[in-house]
């Protein structure tokens, strides 16, 4: 993991492989953002002309490379681009600061230092700094074969601006980092094969965790399952070689007064079951337990944190697989709610194992349940690969997510739970089917799962199908592969719960 320390050098002075500074946009000229004052004096005032010159135009996203000249320590200097600048007394955008550092970390990957002098104007800025450049470091190479002479990841940030012995300063720099490692958990269990994390390998890797940071975990296996009547996490799963498993993940403080309960789908490989995805959509599906990912790192992260409220995951894990004991569409799957359910799709599993596990979690009668999960291609279809939907069963709860979700910089948006779609769920053999008319899929998959919240108790559900994993070519913090989507959105919900905002 990379290292994160707050320094006072100046920019000129700090001992580093690379110096990065940010460039922006005023009108038609190309400016050199604050932090970076030491760095243009050494340039005789002519950085900004000298990117120019190499093609900067100062756009979110660009980097520029040049060769450092005399008078500071670094041998290199990296301008990465932060858009258009504020106006006259507004500072930078936190999520802008937190792209351009990842942009930055990426492309200074094999680096064993970087000195980042992008602008600091508070404690907020520092940690966006922080949190952006050790996201952007991040690398998944377990399966790759590396000799001594292959490169790693940035193996330092020296985070300059900063204020270390401030104690917000200091508090920022620590939270990023926690949050951050927390999150490179959730993609190395995105990315990793299914033949090794299988339900039960996330269980262990969630018993591990558990006994690192002072969390209680239960692991209810097959035999469990089957004596409670989790029917839905069973019928996913019965077509496996590999039992589901329901582990519940909690972080518990003294002076804790609510409770929130975090709801993860954990299939970890979904090939559709027997009704089969098609060539062309099962490659990925490893990281159908995204959602599950998500929510076990964020309870981590709050015992990391110390945050003052109680916070415990569930994750629903299974593997969904065609064989001659896997569930048939027509089956009807007795729920641990006792509510049945005909399944007319088996690849619209997911909604079966959160079913079962948000039943369970409402026992335990929480302020709040939140699910995540990578629960429906509709979402993607509604809201592109980067923006996850947010539905919920308070209006004021799903508007207060996604003004957290702004806040942090992960896109999402709210959406309805239209109460005629629900009637397009009702079975003539079961209580009701686990699908519905075929437009609205996402919604109705919000409307299903709002079925087995326990009464009075705030729900919301967050579909992360599109922005969990990123196909395309890295961008800003963000890497090919698993991405760790919520999981910033999911600490800032139990920050607020536990400072009672929520």
């Amino acid at each position: 993991m990379t290292a994160l320390t707050l320094s006072t050098a100046g920019a000129a002075t700090l001992r580093a492989d690379a110096l990065v500074v940010g460039v922006a946009k005023a009108g038609k000229a190309l400016v050199v953002a604050p932090g970076a004052e030491a760095v243009d004096k050494a340039f005789d005032g002519r950085l900004a002309a000298v990117l120019e010159t190499l093609g900067a135009s100062g756009g979110e996203g660009e980097a520029t490379k040049l060769p450092a000249p005399a008078g500071l320590k670094a041998p290199v200097v990296l301008a990465v681009g932060l858009g258009s600048a504020p106006e006259d007394g507004e500072s930078y955008d936190s999520e802008t600061l937190r792209r351009a550092a990842g942009t930055a970390a990426r492309v200074l990957f094999g680096s064993k230092k970087a000195a980042f002098a992008l602008p600091v104007a508070s404690a907020e800025d520092a940690g966006a700094i922080a949190e952006g450049a050790l996201l952007g470091a991040y690398s998944f190479d377990a399966y790759q074969e590396s000799g001594k002479d292959a490169k790693k990841p940035l193996a330092e940030v020296a985070l300059l601006g900063a204020k270390p012995r401030d104690k917000a300063h200091k508090a920022a720099a620590d939270r990023a980092l926690a949050v951050a490692e927390e999150i490179n958990r959730a993609r190395d269990l995105i990315n990793t094969p299914p033949n090794d994390l299988t339900p039960a390998a996330f269980a262990v890797a969630a018993q591990a965790a558990g006994k690192e940071h002072g969390l209680k975990v239960q692991v209810l296996d097959e035999k469990a399952l089957a004596k409670g009547g989790y029917g839905g996490i069973l019928g996913v799963g019965a077509g496996s070689e590999n039992p589901p498993r329901l582990v519940r993940i909690a972080y518990t403080h003294s002076k804790a007064e609510k409770t929130l309960a975090l709801v993860g789908k954990g299939i970890t490989y979904d090939s559709g079951g027997i009704s089969l995805k098609p060539a062309g959509h099962n490659e990925t599906m490893k990281c159908d337990m995204s959602g599950a990912a998500a929510v076990f790192s964020t309870v981590v992260a709050a015992a990391r944190l110390g945050l003052e409220v109680n916070v415990t995951a569930w994750l629903a894990l299974a593997e969904n697989m065609p064989s001659g004991s896997a569930t048939r569409p027509g089956d009807v799957l007795r729920m641990y709610s006792g509510k049945t359910v005909e399944v007319l799709n088996t690849d619209a599993e997911g909604r079966l194992v959160l079913a079962d596990a948000i039943t369970k979690a409402s026992e335990e009668h929480p302020d709040a349940i939140v699910d995540v999960a990578t629960l429906t291609g509709a979402m993607v279809l509604a809201l592109g690969d980067r923006t996850f939907g947010i539905m919920a069963n308070d209006d004021d709860y799903r508007t207060a997510i996604h003004d957290i979700a702004g806040e942090v910089g992960e896109q999402s948006w709210p959406m309805p739970l239209p109460a005629d779609l629900r009637k397009t769920m009702d079975s003539p053999t079961a209580d009701m089917a686990n699908m519905g008319v075929r437009m609205g899929g996402g919604l109705i998959a919000g409307l299903f799962l709002q079925e087995f919240v326990g009464e009075g108790i705030t729900w919301a559900h967050l579909d992360i199908a599109g922005p969990a994993f990123h196909e395309g070519a890295p961008y800003g913090y963000t890497p090919k592969g698993g991405t760790g989507s919520s999981v910033r959105t999911l600490v800032r919900l139990a920050e607020l719960t536990a400072a009672g905002e929520l």
